[in-house]
């Protein structure tokens, strides 16, 4: 397995993975499967704002999951923090894919200078929690019954991981 960065040529399985999440898990709380323009244009906007998406890929190169972080909130005040997502082929879960996404994801996120990284899980998806405590994450909220899918309420578990112990005086605004 590899771990790059994401290309055109990856979009179809991206969109794959993605619309598989949609109709089938919690991950996303989204009901309404997406074309490969939807996930060309998210690439897109991912990239001109100067945020990784990786993609895990099989020796066949088929793409066996992918990972992103991006802006937490749009305020200034957060600039340091950013919130992530990873996504992994459904049979493939649980065989390390997610693992090597977030291991190089968070790789990127110290490189970019981002102080901490955020996780909205859906509280149920006790799987991606364990996986991210495994890698540092603290928990660090719940939010009851703020979405919903499949005819019931859904609650958002956060969790958090310090990237760095610099304080925001040993950063440059830019960063």
């Amino acid at each position: 397995m590899q771990i790059r960065d994401a290309e055109d040529r990856d979009l179809e399985g991206i969109t794959a993975i993605y619309n598989d999440a949609v109709a089938h898990t919690t991950a996303i709380w989204n009901e309404t499967t997406v074309g490969i323009d939807n996930r060309r244009a998210w690439l897109a906007d991912r990239q001109a704002a100067g945020y990784p998406v990786l993609v895990a890929i099989s020796a066949q190169g088929e793409v066996l999951g992918y990972a992103s972080f991006g802006d937490w909130r749009a305020w200034e005040g957060y600039r340091h923090t950013v919130e992530h997502s990873v996504y992994v082929q459904g049979d493939q879960r649980g065989a390390g894919i997610g693992k090597a996404l977030m291991t190089a994801l968070i790789d990127r996120a110290r490189a970019a200078g981002k102080h901490v990284m955020v996780a909205g899980i859906e509280a149920g998806n006790i799987g991606s929690i364990r996986l991210h405590e495994r890698l540092g994450f603290e928990q660090a909220g719940l939010l009851r019954h703020v979405g919903t899918k499949f005819g019931r309420w859904l609650d958002l578990a956060f969790l958090q991981l310090t990237l760095d112990e610099r304080s925001p005086a040993d950063r440059s605004t830019g960063a």
